[in-house]
Formats: structure tokens, C-alpha cells, sequence
């Protein structure tokens, strides 16, 4: 379907290996309960992770759909390009990235990976060997300071080329502290061209919208021209 690029979701095992696999509980996709580090790798290569998958019907079951390594993934796909996201709750942020480091390394995939996470704490411990987005709360916070008091704030991260990833859209809520009290209301970060224009203007900028599933927000996306778009479908999106 013409897509550039892979996002996949790396957890580690009980014995420190990366694997693929996104929700926190095995019990969401495989015949099994618990979180990923309950089980060593080669535990978790034998379970069925289409299981559940497919409503009723189950299409996966017994389809020899497991949960790889990502250095299996890496040395079957060694031309495709992929962001790896980190979703591992539990694990070390110092003993995944050495984890993920060793497996980039001996797979020689540096060049055709970029790491992304929720949670800063797992982008700060990266070694700078490791290409990876600025972390999502400086990029949320900068967003912040554009849409709701139009501040174009410099760049905490050091470097002249930074990439960022977020939704096009995203609801969060704003805190006002009182001497009695505080206050809180919803609000929308929303992309447009003068949050464009001061990410670019520091540095060499890739930006990344996610969550892209309709014709408008692709529209949106290419209009005030991003790097790149995460969609759902890339079938459905080649009709866009």
C-alpha cells in the first residue's frame, strides 16, 4: 500500500529482550494473562497473538501469528524503514535503551529507525547514537505555549535537527491555580501554520502528525505541509 514506513511497539521480556507488542495486558490479543515481562521471550514467541483478535470469527487463531523479537522483525525486513515506539510501563528506561541499542546495532538498523515514546523518561535515557523524536512533553508543552498564549518558545533539546510527533488534534486540559483553589477547563491543541512556523524556525524541523484516518485531516496534514502522517489503514488511505 505505498507506506514509507512501519510503526511498531516494542516491550521487553522478562529476560530483557524487545518484543512486539502493544496493549498493556497479553490477555487483549493471546490465549494468556499478564504483562509481557511476566514471560520470557521465547515464552512469549510461542503464545497465539491473534487469539482474539477479529470479534467472533477469530480470522488469526491458530495462524502461527506469535509476538517476535524485534531483531527478528529487523532481519526479515532489513530494507523497511520503522519507528519504534516504547510502551514498556515496567521496564528500566536505562536497561531498555541498552537493550534497544544492542539489538539496533547488531541488526545495523541506526540508519532506518527512529524511536519514539509517551513517556519522556524512556526518550531521555537514549544514547544519542539512537535517532529519536524530541520527547512528546517538550513537543506538547511548545504546541501549548503557540495555541493558547501565541509563544514561540526555543527548543529544550540540543541539536540542529529535531523531529516531533503528535496528534493534528489533541484534548487536553488547562490548570489555573488561584489562591483559593485552582480551576481546570478543556482545551484543544490544535496544528496550524503559525505553530508550523515556529517549530521551523528553530532548527531543521521534521514534524509528524498521528492519528490521521480521514480525507480532511490528511488535506489538513499536506496543506501546512508535514514531514509525515501515521494512519490506521494505508489501504484506505492510497484513496485520499
Amino acid at each position: 500500500n505505498k507506506a514509507e514506513a512501519i510503526w511498531i511497539t516494542v516491550q521487553l521480556s522478562q529476560d530483557g529482550v524487545p518484543v512486539l507488542y502493544r496493549p498493556s495486558d497479553l490477555s487483549a490479543l493471546t490465549d494468556h494473562t499478564g504483562k509481557i515481562s511476566s514471560f520470557s521471550a521465547a515464552e512469549l514467541t510461542r503464545m497465539d497473538a491473534g487469539w482474539t483478535w477479529g470479534g467472533e470469527t477469530h480470522p488469526w487463531r491458530g495462524k502461527n501469528a506469535t509476538i517476535p523479537t524485534l531483531q527478528s522483525v529487523l532481519e526479515q525486513w532489513p530494507q523497511t524503514f520503522f519507528y519504534i515506539d516504547i510502551k514498556s510501563p515496567d521496564a528500566d528506561p536505562a536497561i531498555m535503551a541498552a537493550r534497544l541499542s544492542e539489538v539496533l546495532q547488531k541488526t545495523n538498523s541506526l540508519s532506518r529507525v527512529r524511536v519514539y515514546s509517551t513517556e519522556d523518561r524512556y526518550i531521555a535515557a537514549l544514547p544519542a547514537s539512537i535517532p529519536h523524536f524530541v520527547s512528546r512533553g517538550e513537543t506538547r508543552t511548545k504546541l501549548a505555549n503557540i495555541s493558547l498564549s501565541h509563544q514561540c518558545q526555543p527548543t529544550a533539546a540540543s541539536g540542529n535537527e529535531y523531529w516531533y510527533g503528535l496528534e493534528l488534534k489533541r484534548k487536553v486540559e488547562i490548570v489555573e491555580k488561584f489562591t483559593l483553589g485552582e480551576g481546570v477547563s478543556p482545551a484543544t491543541l490544535t496544528w496550524d501554520k503559525e505553530a508550523m512556523d515556529c517549530f521551523r524556525s528553530q532548527g531543521k524541523a521534521h514534524i509528524v502528525f498521528f492519528g490521521i484516518n480521514s480525507a480532511d485531516d490528511f488535506r489538513t496534514a499536506s496543506e501546512l505541509g508535514a514531514d509525515g502522517v501515521m494512519v490506521d489503514s494505508p489501504a484506505k488511505a492510497k484513496t485520499w
